[in-house]
């Protein structure tokens, strides 16, 4: 039930980023023949209007279809038509999905911290979510719910600041003694860690988070409200921004972050399990992530058919189809070569799929 959710979730966020392409023409009265989502073979197909909308084998995406003039035997000077419109409406269009999911995560957001609340203020220090057996965070000593204090004898601060400190001292200290200072179960205990090095950086094997108590409170008018859900937004952009970037600039680290849609539909389905505020975290942050996918400019994605229409602009006319079609096809390989991995690899690391191969 819960992989079910969060693929149903998946369609609905699909399916709101190719309804803001299509309101966008729409609303512009430019010429749409095809509503899509997902990719293939067609399992439901139905015509209304002069526009086909269809749902197809493959949901991983979709698309809005423009009607070609040949073929539908319209004026090729038809002022109806995409091409023909001025670049400022052709722009409107093609960014309109994108727009349409970072709307759709906000509200999200909004709805999720009316009906849970706001996490109270963090207190000092950092608490300790999980350890990983075996790496040094485990091997110091280290618990779950564990509320780490200072480091060599620094007081920590609160929130993501205090995070950012005990980070930075631990990645410059690799295979070198930290000393520590925690608080577990009201008792104050001294630890040491020794960082291991990975690409030159020390880790320890540990999730940690701001200390803030599970407890929530209502907000007390619209302006802590919308206060706190464009910290929420803002914060969830700039990371998920920061995430391709460094997938850009620094490939080699950064790859085995990557998640395909085998892993999102897992981690959907441990999110659903903490019920509604669990769903609507992960709709937010996948409509955020969806966002800035087709923002970058490959072909095949929406930020990839801006350069062209901009380049367009500048130019006065069209970018030559055979160079479109070049820059397109290297995209798509590209594109279907990554998604193939990283469901191979996603795949892999499922337990039940683990559980066979070591049968």
């Amino acid at each position: 039930m819960n992989v079910l959710t969060s693929i149903t979730v998946l369609g609905f966020l699909i399916f709101f980023h190719e309804m803001g392409h299509f309101l966008a023409a729409i609303l512009q009265g430019i010429y749409v023949d095809g509503f899509s989502i997902g990719f293939g073979p067609a399992i439901i197909q139905k015509k209304f209007k002069d526009i086909t909308y269809s749902f197809r084998a493959f949901p991983l995406g979709g698309f809005v279809s423009f009607p070609d003039e040949e073929l539908n035997n319209i004026d090729p000077r038809d002022p109806n038509l995409l091409k023909n419109r001025p670049i400022i409406q052709r722009v409107i269009v093609i960014s309109a999905g994108v727009f349409a999911n970072l709307i759709l995560a906000y509200t999200i957001l909004i709805i999720n911290v009316t009906t849970d609340g706001i996490p109270f203020d963090p207190e000092p220090g950092i608490l300790v979510l999980a350890t990983q057996p075996e790496k040094a965070a485990s091997l110091a000593g280290l618990k779950p719910g564990d509320k780490i204090l200072e480091v060599e004898t620094s007081t920590l601060g609160v929130g993501d600041q205090a995070i950012y400190t005990l980070v930075k001292e631990i990645q410059n200290s690799s295979d070198e003694p930290i000393s520590i200072k925690i608080e577990r179960d009201g008792i104050f205990k001294n630890l040491t860690l020794i960082p291991k090095n990975v690409d030159g950086k020390g880790t320890i094997g540990a999730q940690l988070q701001p200390n803030i108590r599970k407890e929530t409170k209502k907000t007390k008018n619209f302006f802590e409200l919308f206060k706190y859900t464009n910290n929420e937004f803002s914060s969830l952009l700039v990371k998920t921004i920061q995430g391709y970037k460094g997938l850009i600039t620094n490939f080699s680290s950064t790859a085995q972050q990557l998640s395909g849609p085998v892993k999102i539909v897992e981690i959907g389905a441990q999110l659903s399990q903490q019920g509604g505020t669990g769903i609507l975290l992960f709709a937010a942050l996948i409509s955020i992530n969806l966002a800035v996918l087709n923002s970058l400019p490959l072909p095949l994605l929406d930020g990839g058919q801006l350069v062209f229409t901009l380049i367009e602009g500048l130019r006065g006319k069209p970018v030559p189809v055979k160079v479109q079609m070049v820059v397109t096809q290297s995209s798509f390989f590209l594109l279907v070569g990554l998604s193939v991995l990283l469901i191979i690899r996603d795949t892999s690391q499922l337990l039940i799929v683990q559980r066979l191969l070591n049968q």
